[in-house]
């Protein structure tokens, strides 16, 4: 009976039905016939909103700083060495012009003497109020005048702009000690910088100093 089923004409075996769940593979038409058209033009449009909105508007990225390493080509040492070689190359900066209290030198040479006393420190300015006694004021006279140093014990004298470029020799208790007189020492003494004391350096310690070295033979 089984065999003439098999064999018997004019029928044919039913064709599968798909899996549920399973939609046929995307491109192929199903075996009926062609898929509908509109399901193709159908797709891209519910997909684009969908991207849309996934996708906001992207703000721009921060620049991130680069390091020495990074802006040439090459190594880091080789960077660093370009670093330096542009550094050694940069002309030396012009030296930056004396002033005293907002004054150039040269308009300090043609102030009068009044307007400089108000400029001075405290001290300096109540020594030129009060007047110079006639050792100082012999000296004042001296230096404006000479061409090489000049002598004095006077060693409280205020220095004005008209002192500056001579050379003082002040008495520091034993000798003289020579004073360049430059534009930063306005308005300081002229004892500040012809120094009175000196710095001590002691040897080593002498024979019979210590215990120890009480009996050490001379040398």
């Amino acid at each position: 009976m089984a065999e003439e089923k098999k064999s018997a004409p004019g029928k044919q075996p039913a064709a599968k039905a798909p899996a549920a769940g399973k939609a046929p593979a995307a491109g192929k038409a199903p075996a009926g016939g062609k898929a509908p058209a509109t399901d193709k033009a159908a797709a891209p449009a519910a997909a684009a909103p969908k991207a849309a909105a996934a996708t906001p508007a992207a703000a721009p990225a921060p620049e991130k700083k680069m390091k020495p390493s990074a802006r040439h080509t090459g190594s880091a040492k080789a960077a660093r060495r370009k670093l330096r070689k542009k550094k050694s190359q940069i002309q030396a900066r012009r030296k930056k012009e004396f002033t005293y209290r907002g004054h150039t030198m040269e308009e300090l040479l043609n102030m009068p003497l009044a307007d400089i006393i108000e400029l001075l420190p405290a001290r300096a300015r109540r020594t030129y109020i009060r007047g110079l006694n006639e050792e100082q004021q012999v000296f004042v006279e001296k230096l404006k005048v000479a061409h090489g140093p000049v002598r004095t014990h006077r060693r409280e004298i205020p220095i004005l702009p008209e002192f500056v470029g001579k050379t003082a020799m002040v008495y520091t208790g034993k000798d003289f000690a020579q004073v360049d007189i430059k534009p930063e020492m306005i308005g300081h003494a002229l004892g500040e910088f012809a120094m009175t004391r000196r710095a001590v350096s002691h040897s080593g310690l002498g024979v019979g100093a210590t215990r120890s070295s009480k009996f050490m033979p001379l040398k």
